[in-house]
């Protein structure tokens, strides 16, 4: 059985590291499935997203749209997806020498995903959207008699 585990190389598709949007989501706490510092994470990303900011750094980078993160209990459209990403060439030497560990890539991902177009024209309009839910709360007191 050991001798099946070594003959694959870390270039077969089955051998990339797997990164869910939950690693990156500062929403998520480390129980959640995050994996790098809060203060790094991003809001919400998206495994498009992902895959777009590591295909342009240069990696080998495939997008499974209908897999999930086992530990995610929303079962929306937005929470799907997981990248998968070459680490390493044959030889086992990375991909790209200034990434040599999965945690590498995930906070460079977490780094650039707000600086993507996307996220930047988002936040122009969003600050109307966040002064709506005040002033409902008028008549909750007690009843006098």
């Amino acid at each position: 059985m050991a001798a099946a585990a070594t003959a694959t190389s870390p270039a077969d598709k089955e051998r990339f590291i797997c990164i869910y949007p939950a690693y990156l989501n500062n929403k998520k706490t480390i129980a959640e499935g995050r994996r790098i510092p809060i203060d790094k994470a991003v809001e919400n990303p998206t495994s498009t997203e992902i895959q777009d900011v590591c295909a342009a750094v240069g990696f080998n980078v495939l997008l499974e749209k209908n897999k999930m993160y086992p530990r995610e209990w929303n079962r929306d459209v937005q929470y799907r997806g997981r990248v998968r990403i070459q680490l390493k060439q044959d030889d086992g030497n990375p991909c790209l020498p200034q990434f040599p560990t999965r945690k590498s890539v995930m906070l460079y991902a977490a780094e650039t995903i707000p600086k993507l177009k996307t996220r930047t024209q988002k936040m122009g309009g969003s600050d109307q959207s966040v002064q709506q839910g005040e002033g409902g709360k008028k008549g909750k007191g007690k009843k006098k008699k």
